[in-house]
């Protein structure tokens, strides 16, 4: 049928009626194609033969299994022999019952009495002639057979009677072999196998069908190509699972079918870690991949961490750091990214960052900053390499950490004077390179900052203010100026992940959490709407998170697992990288950060608070403190203001005002003597100490 299209529709009118215009056809009959055509080649080799990782893995699957069942049946071994000569006379008796059927022609019988019934005498000659022939080269057989078995037996006797032993117990246990019940045979299977069902197209559609889609049912119903639901290709195995590829129905996308992930595995008689179906970036946006794994994500053995033993990272490349669902490695680059890691309680949060501290502890040029306010010490293997260490959350390790953030900042400020200095010729694009982290006499060596249970230093009456203004500092410019934040909390909200970390942060990484805010707070604004969930991770999948911010889509990626003992060895491994390199410093050689007093909050806000003003808006003070100390308060507005004075006990009210225009106004702000009376009570307290 010709595609047309519809005249419009006019109003009538009071003339006489006249025939409608004939539908115009839209459809050129002339119009060529576009002359393009995509191919998918499939690999010559087999992708595990296409690295030496995948090689080796397979190779040590399978001698693993042939070495375990070795083990387990050469204990066996005595037992065995045991029990089949026990079931020799049995297997005798077979023997010669099935010799003498042999030889006799006993299986031929029943043609001969059917041809007796039938009275058919040639028939019967015929079959009488053959039997009579059989019995007689079978007999010389058997003979013979008996003639040279015997003397064999009596040659060993004389010239070799340990072997004599030997052939008769192999013949015992032979003969006892064939003595064995059918239904319970002496050697059982080392390893018991539970056979999966083959995944087929019928499954699959199964499958979409019971998802509730309503689209998805219909084409099911109406045979599918005629809505867009169609295989591309064969379903395949893919790593330890099957792959499926098809296009979903006109105006469905694969977030449909990942919504309804748990009736999907319902629908397949799989477990719901097995299934896990995803959009294809090099497709369009109807393109399914639906992935079922033999066993779930957190029950398939992975492959170790390649740097678990030897290895050298250099943090502006990839390093693998983890696995998919397929257990293909997954790489990950630090540099130049803010790193947000958020996750309920015991799910693995402390583990991965750990892990992306090992992974910097191993580039030499690295200087770590690790800062534990959980206080179980869980970062403590890093001690050995670390610049600053602090593991706690009283007043003392939060006044340690605030004067390492000092330093820090200072020495952000220190690395953009350096890169602006420099020429273009060796700074082109006003950002770290590798060739500059290497050329120690710039300084600009990468700094890793890891901050676990980041929401306790964050939320401080004293000083989480001013923690949270330089880590959102070194979050914006840190990563062009080689300086990386590592942010991890189990209570992903604004007070946790302040807005200035949280909006800014490239890679993040969200183990499972309960609802769709915190969903959102790490991997971003709409990211539970697009079905990236985190939500949907079981209390059982432990180190298995969303990691979004390295390529175009986000994706599931199981962390490797590296214990406590195996992360001392890493961090011992690295610190003879860094004594040879020459970068052991400040918390690994027994230094502590210099007491600093850092920025004067109330002090400052009086030198820009005149002493004939009463009270004053805080958009206009921290517009003040920006022009009075721009290195200090840069991008401060009214609420951070709000914030900071709020640990001195300076409450902000309404306060009335004047606008540039002579308008009066009722805006937030403070009035002057309250911060006087701040700074009074702030140093009767230092007298007093």
């Amino acid at each position: 049928m010709t595609d047309t299209l519809i005249p419009a529709y006019t109003e009538p009118t009071a003339e006489a009626d006249t025939p409608a215009p004939p539908p115009v056809p839209v459809d050129n009959p002339n119009l060529s194609k576009p002359g393009v055509t995509s191919e998918k080649r499939r690999p010559v080799i087999a992708p595990w033969l296409q690295s030496r990782r995948s090689l080796l893995a397979t190779v040590e699957r399978a001698a693993g299994r042939a070495g375990y069942a070795t083990a387990y049946h050469g204990l066996r071994a005595p037992w065995y022999a045991t029990q089949l000569a026990l079931m020799a006379p049995r297997g005798a008796a077979r023997l010669v019952t099935a010799a003498n059927r042999w030889v006799w022609d006993r299986e031929a019988a029943p043609l001969r009495d059917y041809t007796v019934r039938q009275e058919d005498v040639e028939e019967y000659m015929r079959l009488a002639r053959l039997r009579a022939g059989r019995i007689r080269l079978r007999g010389l057989v058997t003979v013979v057979a008996c003639v040279f078995g015997l003397g064999f037996a009596l040659w060993l006797y004389v010239m070799a009677p340990a072997f004599l032993y030997v052939f008769a117990a192999g013949g015992v246990l032979t003969i006892g072999y064939f003595g064995q019940q059918p239904d319970a045979p002496v050697i059982g299977p080392a390893v018991m196998r539970t056979e999966l069902q083959k995944l087929t197209g019928t499954i699959v559609l199964r499958a979409l069908d019971a998802i509730g889609n309503t689209k998805i049912s219909a084409a099911i119903k109406k045979g599918g190509d005629m809505n867009g639901l169609r295989f591309t290709s064969e379903i395949t195995r893919d790593g330890p699972g099957y792959r499926a590829d098809l296009d979903l129905p006109y105006g469905v996308v694969p977030e449909d079918v990942m919504e309804e992930r748990q009736a999907l595995a319902s629908g397949l008689r799989r477990k719901l870690g097995c299934v896990w179906p995803s959009g294809d970036p090099d497709e369009h946006e109807g393109r399914l991949i639906l992935w079922v794994g033999d066993k779930p994500m957190n029950e398939t053995s992975k492959p170790a961490w390649p740097l678990l033993k030897k290895g050298e990272v250099d943090l502006f490349k990839p390093v693998v750091f983890g696995n998919d669902q397929r257990m293909r490695d997954i790489m990950v680059t630090l540099m130049f990214a803010s790193v947000v890691i958020g996750s309920i309680p015991r799910m693995g949060k402390t583990f991965l960052l750990r892990l992306l501290l090992l992974i910097a502890a191993l580039d030499p040029r690295a200087q770590l900053m690790a800062f534990d306010f959980k206080g179980t010490g869980d970062l403590g293997p890093l001690e050995p390499v670390c610049h600053r260490y602090r593991s706690g959350e009283e007043d003392e390790d939060l006044l340690y950490v605030v004067n390492a953030m000092r330093e820090l900042k200072d020495e952000l400020r220190r690395r953009a004077k350096v890169i602006r200095s420099l020429p273009k010729a060796r700074c082109p694009e006003s950002k770290v390179t590798p060739a500059l982290a290497s050329d120690k006499s710039l300084g600009l060596h990468p700094i890793i900052v890891g901050f676990d249970e980041c929401q306790v230093p964050f939320e401080h009456e004293k000083y989480g203010a001013e923690l949270e203004s330089i880590c959102t500092d070194v979050t914006k410019r840190g990563p062009a100026l080689g300086i990386v934040g590592i942010f991890a909390t189990q209570r992903p909200d604004a007070k946790s992940l302040p807005p200035g970390i949280s909006a800014n942060a490239v890679l993040r990484f969200c183990l499972k959490v309960m609802g769709h805010t915190a969903n959102d707070m790490v991997l971003g604004t709409g990211a539970y709407k697009a079905g990236v969930r985190a939500t949907m991770f079981s209390r059982s999948d432990r180190g298995i998170c969303w990691m979004s911010g390295e390529g175009d889509d986000p994706l599931i990626v199981a962390s490797a697992f590296v214990d406590g003992p195996a992360a001392e060895q890493v961090v011992a491994r690295a610190r003879q990288l860094r004594e040879a390199y020459g970068n052991i410093t400040g918390h690994a050689i027994g230094e502590s950060p210099e007491e600093s007093t850092g920025m004067d909050l109330l002090g400052d806000i009086l030198k820009v608070v005149g002493a004939d003003e009463e009270q004053v808006w805080n958009e206009r003070i921290a517009a003040r403190l920006t022009e009075l100390r721009p290195d200090v308060y840069a991008g401060w507005t009214g609420e951070n203001v709000t914030s900071a004075l709020k640990p001195w006990g300076v409450r902000t009210a309404q306060v009335w005002g004047t606008t540039d225009d002579r308008e009066g106004k009722n805006r937030r702000g403070i009035k002057r003597a309250d911060v006087v009376a701040a700074i009074t009570r702030r140093d009767a307290d230092r007298a007093a100490a």
